[in-house]
């Protein structure tokens, strides 16, 4: 090729790159390359350098959540979140009324454990007098998580009484037996629309409860509490009933449905 005829050849090349008629292929596919590369280098660096959740509230939807990994996590029978107190000698006293009738509940951290499917839990005892009488003693098993502070809950050792002797044990489940599950009882990390499993024993105990609110006011005989979180519990054995219960910061529980705070004993901290 002559040196005129090159020159008209680049000349024209040139003319039909400027008005984009020509695009050269390989600037284009090596683009593409680079551009694919890129992004699944970005995508492996993500997946590598992802952090696991800090808490079971992560990633929530509106569905309920059942599930908690706790072979995740290391769990212990003593500790504390924000609203619920798992130490010995912690005790809370709660009364009301329920159809006309006076009843008193009152919940005690024993400086006792129990082994439930593997895992060390804390025995949480609830006494329930209705009328002056003896109707409920029931044992709960619980655990905390120390990395996120969640509480979970490993079943219960239910008694009912009338006239002083025990008449039924309905109600009592542990995790482990008949594909019962433990639930969450209390989030380290609480938000408002946060739904979970608190019991997962099918057919027996299947309560369940969301986060409505962490700014209500509560006056009670023991006093009045502010930043209160109020929660809704439910269950799928019975649809359509529903129950309040609310947490006091540092406390806990100080209503529970109808009955309210009347008196409370920390753990001794020293």
């Amino acid at each position: 090729m002559t040196q005129a005829k090159l020159l008209l050849a680049i000349t024209v090349i040139t003319l039909l790159v400027v008005s984009g008629l020509f695009i050269p292929t390989e600037i284009e596919v090596f683009g593409q390359e680079q551009l694919e590369h890129s992004t699944n280098k970005t995508s492996s660096f993500n997946a590598v350098t992802q952090e696991p959740p800090t808490s079971t509230s992560a990633n929530q939807s509106s569905t309920w959540i059942d599930s908690f990994n706790l072979e995740n996590f290391d769990l212990t029978s003593t500790g504390a979140n924000t609203y619920f107190i798992l130490k010995p000698g912690y005790q809370l006293i709660l009364e009301g009324q329920e159809d006309r009738t006076p009843i008193q509940m009152t919940i005690t951290v024993l400086n006792e454990t129990k082994l439930v499917n593997g895992t060390e839990t804390r025995i949480v005892e609830e006494r329930t007098i209705e009328d002056g009488d003896l109707a409920e003693i029931s044992d709960n098993y619980f655990a905390v998580c120390n990395q996120i502070k969640d509480i979970f809950y490993f079943g219960e050792d239910t008694d009912f009484y009338k006239d002083g002797k025990i008449i039924s044990h309905n109600g009592s489940w542990q995790a482990g037996n008949d594909n019962a599950r433990a639930g969450m009882i209390m989030p380290g990390k609480v938000e408002v629309g946060l739904k979970y499993y608190q019991e997962l024993a099918k057919g027996i105990d299947e309560g369940r409860a969301e986060v409505v609110s962490l700014d209500d006011v509560i006056d009670t005989p023991a006093g009045k509490f502010q930043q209160v979180l109020k929660t809704e519990e439910t269950t799928a054995l019975e649809p359509g009933e529903k129950e309040y219960k609310f947490y006091a910061p540092g406390i806990g529980l100080i209503q529970d449905d109808m009955l309210k705070l009347v008196k409370y004993k920390l753990p001794n901290t020293s």
